[in-house]
């Protein structure tokens, strides 16, 4: 396994309604490759989950297990290394640094860690992604789709163990998204990745190879 999810339990407070549990002994294994969509209804989870799984956020209890390593056993400066080593996300809102252009943008992690070959290495993204003739712009000055494509992008240079993915069509028009979907399931199978998608969308789902739903908390 890649990834192993071991009784994740999350809860949180809200004022009025006291405790809300989120998540409820949630457990399932992810294989080498493998390609999953988490599905469900608004409010049933899957955003917290895939926080937790990012180690952005630490569950109540459970573990979540990546490449062998126990993240929320990890102090918050080893997680933040391993995450920008081991994780790759895409957001639905492209979360993209404005003042920087696509290719400033893709190359950014790179940076960040102090990796070599950063120029070669950004061009083949780049290439891989369409983008050589965008790569200048700001992203104020590219479409939502070339956008997204810079965040794919972005998340793919690392070459991460696991690939994270929040709805990265829904704030694409559908033909932009069927576009974009194609490119990115496309560099999944070719760079075999292994991917947690969360969508409402049951085309995005059916493209991967197992579709688990979440419901009130619990995993169908």
């Amino acid at each position: 396994m890649i990834l192993e999810i071991k009784d994740l339990c999350k809860s949180f407070h809200a004022p009025r309604s006291g405790t809300i549990e989120v998540l409820k002994q949630v457990s399932f294994g992810l294989l080498p490759g493998e390609t999953n969509a988490i599905t469900g209804q608004s409010g049933s989870g899957k955003t917290t989950l895939l926080s937790l799984i990012a180690g952005l956020d630490t569950p109540d209890s459970g573990a979540v297990i990546l490449d062998g390593e126990n993240l929320c056993a990890m102090d918050e400066n080893r997680l933040s290394r391993y995450r920008a080593t081991k994780i790759g996300i895409i957001f639905q809102q492209f979360h993209l640094m404005p003042h920087l252009s696509a290719r400033e943008n893709i190359s950014l992690p790179l940076e960040i860690l102090k990796q070599d070959r950063i120029g070669p290495r950004t061009d083949v993204m780049l290439e891989k992604v369409g983008l050589q003739d965008r790569q200048h712009h700001l992203p104020g000055q590219l479409s939502g789709g070339e956008c997204q494509r810079v965040a794919i992008a972005r998340a793919l240079i690392i070459k991460p163990a696991l690939l994270l993915a929040d709805e990265p069509t829904g704030n694409l028009d559908m033909e932009t998204g069927e576009i974009v979907a194609r490119l990115f399931f496309d560099l999944v199978e070719k760079e075999k990745k292994s991917l947690i998608l969360v969508t409402h969308n049951p085309g995005l789902a059916n493209q991967c190879r197992k579709i688990r739903t979440l419901d009130r908390g619990r995993l169908l």
